[in-house]
């Protein structure tokens, strides 16, 4: 018999903003999230560079968005400037991107199903072909090279629209040094490398001790072996996206618990 997450303090390390459907689902599960951003998204320093690329869309065949961030800056400043050409196919890496495209009315996106990662949708018919494309990335400050990479080699020229970029927010870890002390917080999910090692630079050489003996709820490869780089060596790999990491953890703590 299942008991879900029952009783346990989960750590949700995404901005307030992001991580609504997370907290519902670990809520539905009996569990309590509670919340310590690690990753603070800024507006981009310089707008120029991005509203010449709004302002000629029309050139392009394909707009990939890389994050739900990316779908929220770049559509609202394209919302203020134009409306989205016709013949613009628009592609997403996960779910949660996909899910904010629909809030803006966009259909017909290219996503890959089961894993989010810029592989997963590198491997998808529709982006096979793309020789002589025009193809955006919006995407965040820095960030992976290898989309942009492989899709100059099949032949496309590729554009980055740096929309936002990404700080490590200046938060005291005070209040979660107490409740780890307490025992209120059983396991933590982080969902970009770069969240875990500012959670990691957060929580001070104190909470490192902690973070070393909590469950680490991560849903990719390269956040676990970052975690492993860190010395954490708790990580737990679960499933894509925030079903996923529910599902990992609940089979987690039910194993733990001889169900």
């Amino acid at each position: 018999m299942s008991t879900g997450l029952q009783g346990k303090g989960i750590l949700v390390t995404r901005s307030p903003h992001q991580s609504e459907r997370l907290n519902a689902l670990i809520v539905a599960e009996a569990g309590r999230p509670i919340s310590f951003p690690v990753l603070e998204i800024l507006d981009a320093q310089d707008l120029s560079p991005l509203h010449q690329i709004i302002d000629a869309l029309d050139v392009y065949q394909l707009a990939i968005f890389i994050s739900p961030n990316a779908v929220n800056k770049a559509m609202n400043l394209i919302r203020g400037r134009r409306a989205m050409p016709a013949g613009l196919r628009v592609a997403a890496i996960g779910r949660g991107s996909q899910r904010e495209l629909k809030h803006f009315g966009l259909s017909d996106i290219i996503v890959p199903e089961g894993r989010f990662d810029s592989e997963a949708l590198l491997a998808l018919p529709a982006l096979q072909e793309v020789a002589g494309w025009q193809i955006v990335i919006f995407r965040g400050d820095g960030g992976r090279e290898l989309l942009g990479d492989e899709l100059t080699r099949r032949g496309a020229q590729v554009r980055y629209a740096e929309c936002y970029r990404r700080a490590r927010p200046d938060a005291d870890a005070g209040q979660l040094l107490r409740l780890w002390s307490r025992g209120e917080i059983h396991g933590i999910t982080v969902t970009s490398t770069e969240g875990l090692r500012n959670l990691y630079e957060m929580v001070g050489k104190l909470g490192r001790q902690w973070l070393k003996t909590t469950p680490l709820f991560v849903p990719h490869e390269r956040i676990l072996a970052a975690a492993r780089e860190l010395g954490l060596q708790r990580g737990v790999l679960t499933g894509a996206g925030d079903d996923g990491l529910v599902a990992g953890m609940k089979v987690f703590f039910d194993t733990a618990h001889g169900h």
